[in-house]
C-alpha cells in the first residue's frame, strides 16, 4: 500500500481527534461524491467547517484528495484481507477476495472512479494497489494449482490476463466500454475465473459432488 507524509495529513497532536473525524467524513463525501467539481470552499460547506479547518489536514485540496484515496484502499484492503483469512480451500479463497474486493467497490459512486482517473495522483494510488490485487490473485490461483484444485495453466499468462483486465476496470475502460460498474465487474471476473479454473467434477470449495 501507499503511505501518506506527515507533511501530506496532518492527524496527529493537539486536536487529533476531530481531525481524524472531520477526516473520516471528508473520505465519505468524497466516495459518495466524487471530488473533481467540488472546490475548497464546497468542501468546508458540506462538511460544516472553515476553510482554515481544512488546511489543519493538509496543505491544499490536491493533497486532501490524495490522502483521501490512500485512506480509502488502505482501509479496503484491511477488509478484504480479513475476508481472505476467514476462508479456507483454494477456490473458496480466490471467490472470496474478488467478491470482498467488489463489495469493497460498489457503494462508491461512478463519479468519485471518473475523477480518481483523471487525476494523476489519485489514478497512481489506484493502479498500485490494483497491481497489487493482481499479484495476490496470482498467489491464490498458483495455491489452486498446487493443490490439485484448479486445473494445470500457465500461471503467469493467467495473471497477466488477469492483470489486464483489472488494470482496464481500474482504468474505467470496461465501464466505458460494458457499462458495468467496477464492484460488478469484479464479479464477472470471480465468476469467469472459477469456472475457467475449477477441475471437472469438483465443486467450488473444491470437493467432488455427492
Amino acid at each position: 500500500m501507499i503511505e501518506t507524509s506527515a507533511a501530506a495529513l496532518r492527524l496527529t497532536g493537539r486536536g487529533a481527534a476531530r481531525r481524524s473525524e472531520l477526516f473520516e467524513e471528508l473520505v465519505a463525501l468524497l466516495v459518495g461524491e466524487g471530488f473533481a467539481r467540488l472546490t475548497l470552499d464546497d468542501l468546508a460547506a458540506q462538511l460544516h467547517c472553515s476553510k482554515r479547518t481544512l488546511y489543519g489536514l493538509a496543505g491544499s485540496k490536491e493533497q486532501l484528495v490524495r490522502a483521501a484515496v490512500v485512506h480509502f484502499f488502505r482501509r479496503a484492503t484491511a477488509r478484504v484481507e480479513a475476508v481472505l483469512a476467514a476462508a479456507t480451500g483454494p477456490a473458496e479463497r480466490l471467490a472470496a477476495y474478488l467478491r470482498a474486493v467488489a463489495a469493497e467497490l460498489a457503494p462508491v459512486s461512478p463519479q468519485f472512479f471518473d475523477d480518481v482517473a483523471a487525476f494523476e495522483p489519485a489514478a497512481e494510488v489506484y493502479e498500485r494497489n490494483t497491481r497489487a490485487a493482481a499479484g495476490r490473485v496470482q498467489q491464490l490461483i498458483e495455491e489452486g494449482v498446487s493443490a490439485g484444485v484448479f486445473r494445470e495453466v500457465h500461471v503467469a499468462f493467467a495473471a497477466d490476463v488477469i492483470s489486464s483486465v483489472m488494470v482496464r476496470i481500474q482504468q474505467r475502460q470496461v465501464a466505458a466500454a460494458t457499462g458495468l460498474a467496477d464492484a460488478a465487474a469484479y464479479e464477472q471476473l470471480a465468476e469467469l475465473l472459477l469456472h475457467g479454473l475449477q477441475k471437472a467434477g469438483l465443486s467450488p470449495g473444491g470437493l467432488k459432488p455427492a
